[in-house]
């Protein structure tokens, strides 16, 4: 090749570089429901546009594999015969791992067929497993992810001591194991996490962080999958137990953005929205004293370069253009929590309900 058009292809590659990702004008959304009944679903697993996967209270986990025409439905018994309460839901490339809220503590197994083309009818009789239990009278786990690896996991609950309470797994969520407080940030009294829809934790690389909540609602911060803590302040409301951070989203290693407020008081929307530039040392509240008010869930649009955002909760879903500076209310309906399959098309999921959410 001539110099020159080496010269002139490396400027038309520096050009395309420098080019900046101009951010939607989404003023309204369609969203598809589906009714599922005798459950509260606040945890999800997408894979795509037909299939994804819910754990939900009364034992339930279900699914859809051709995009809400039929669902599966299989209920977990626990070694007391009860049906445990699932808030949390995680998936490591194989296997499916459900985690319940309240005491005792249990985290099942569930093999993963995504490849029977009858998996739906199958569902009811799939296998799983317990794989960790722990009995205390203040035992309560909020949410659980892995990392990319799929070896190496985490799931946060709040304090059975003077620090928050979280289990690691290193191999593939085979066995599990709880971090001393030793090893652990302290916690304020009254210092805990919320069960609001599994996106208080955000994993990037080996680095993880965690929102809390309640008397205190800051950062944890580890970029060693666990191994070390660090913990930030945030300007975010608290000091009351229902206030503080319910969830948050990186964009990158340094930009980040969390969401909450007050559970208590839905329509305050002081102090419920901040983001980060620094990697969740720092944190700016943002359209603070407008809409929106309290959310559950708040994630990037992807392949938006962190401009798109949208937040839902038992409010409505609201939508942010310009990295969470300001909003606008695209539904008034209510959900707990949203998974983006793609930049056009999530999910959702909320009491006795999942839907799909198409942005037209």
């Amino acid at each position: 090749m001539k110099p020159f058009s080496i010269i002139l292809l490396l400027l038309l590659l520096l050009s395309a570089c420098k080019q900046e990702y101009t951010p939607r004008n989404i003023s309204r959304v369609n969203i598809e429901e589906f009714t599922i009944d005798s459950t509260s679903i606040r945890a999800i697993k997408v894979f795509n546009e037909h299939t994804m996967y819910y754990a939900g209270s009364n034992g339930i986990i279900g699914m859809t594999t051709d995009g809400g025409k039929n669902w599966g439905k299989l209920i977990i018994k626990s070694p007391t015969n009860k049906k445990p309460a699932f808030r949390s839901l995680a998936y490591n490339n194989k296997n499916l791992f459900a985690l319940s809220i309240g005491n005792p503590a249990l985290l099942y197994k569930i093999p993963l067929h995504r490849t029977k083309k009858d998996s739906i009818k199958n569902f009811t009789d799939w296998f799983y497993k317990l794989i960790y239990q722990e009995h205390h009278e203040k035992v309560f786990y909020d949410s659980m992810q892995f990392f990319d690896n799929g070896k190496d996991g985490i799931a946060i609950g709040d304090p059975t001591e003077n620090c928050p309470s979280i289990i690691i797994t290193k191999d593939g969520g085979n066995t599990w194991k709880k971090i001393p407080c030793s090893q652990l940030p302290k916690f304020k009294e009254g210092e805990a996490f919320f069960a609001a829809s599994n996106t208080n934790i955000k994993i990037i690389e080996d680095i993880v962080w965690i929102a809390s909540g309640g008397k205190k609602s800051r950062i944890l911060k580890s970029t060693d999958k666990g191994k070390t803590w660090k913990i930030y302040d945030t300007p975010i409301i608290q000091g009351n137990g229902p206030q503080g951070m319910y969830s948050i989203d990186f964009h990158t290693k340094n930009n980040g953005i969390a969401i909450g407020g007050d559970y208590s008081n839905a329509e305050d929307n002081c102090k419920n929205k901040a983001i980060t530039n620094d990697g969740g040392k720092t944190w700016n509240i943002v359209s603070d004293n407008v809409p929106p008010n309290y959310k559950s869930c708040v994630q990037y649009v992807p392949n938006t370069n962190g401009k798109e955002v949208f937040a839902v909760g038992k409010t409505g879903i609201s939508f942010s253009n310009d990295g969470g500076i300001t909003w606008k209310e695209v539904s008034d309906q209510s959900f707990y929590t949203i998974q983006f399959v793609n930049r056009n098309v999530a999910w959702l999921s909320g009491n006795e309900k999942v839907a799909k959410l198409s942005i037209p």
